[in-house]
């Protein structure tokens, strides 16, 4: 039998507690988890040499003030719940006509974001907001420069080796010699 003890998330036994991964991550379960997840992930996207310029220097993103939309967004694309009116490829159409977004800006989003969603949440909703992210941006990157747009080698190849690399590494453990 495994109880959870003290606060602790590790059942009696050493294992993960019920509903956990190995990890001891648990899926997505709604709007409290979405906030954690979206402000890891904003966190990491501003500070990102390559994308943090778009959201710091050229939209001037204020995230107080824009995560709740953001957070609705997610929301209704995982859960249907929220009330989501807004127009996200027009605000990424506008910052393109300011400094173009390539294939690069979008693979490294969604390498920060496949990495933050795998780092907090694991589950049949994780994955999905890992697949919806990426299509979305194989979306917007086709509707900036076109159907026929070249996202390194079909949908969603254009997605850095290393984001496959996060995605699969597992927690590094040294080898004993080295301890």
């Amino acid at each position: 039998m495994t109880e959870s003890y003290g606060g602790d998330d590790q059942g009696v036994s050493g294992g993960p507690a019920p509903g956990r991964d190995p990890a001891g991550r648990v899926d997505l379960a709604g709007r409290t988890d979405l906030d954690r997840l979206l402000r890891r992930f904003y966190t990491a996207a501003f500070a990102d040499p390559l994308i943090g310029p778009f959201f710091t220097d050229v939209a001037g993103t204020d995230l107080t003030a824009h995560l709740p939309a953001i957070t609705d967004f997610w929301e209704r694309a995982l859960f249907r719940t929220a009330d989501y009116r807004g127009d996200v490829f027009a605000a990424h159409a506008a910052l393109h006509r300011l400094r173009p977004l390539t294939a690069a800006h979008f693979g490294r989003w969604v390498q920060l974001w496949q990495a933050t969603v795998d780092g907090l949440h694991a589950g049949p909703r994780a994955e999905r907001a890992k697949t919806q992210g990426e299509r979305l941006a194989v979306a917007m990157l086709r509707r900036l420069y076109g159907p026929s747009a070249d996202t390194g080698g079909g949908t969603g190849g254009f997605v850095p080796l290393a984001a496959l690399r996060l995605r699969t590494a597992g927690p590094r453990v040294q080898p004993a010699a080295a301890l």
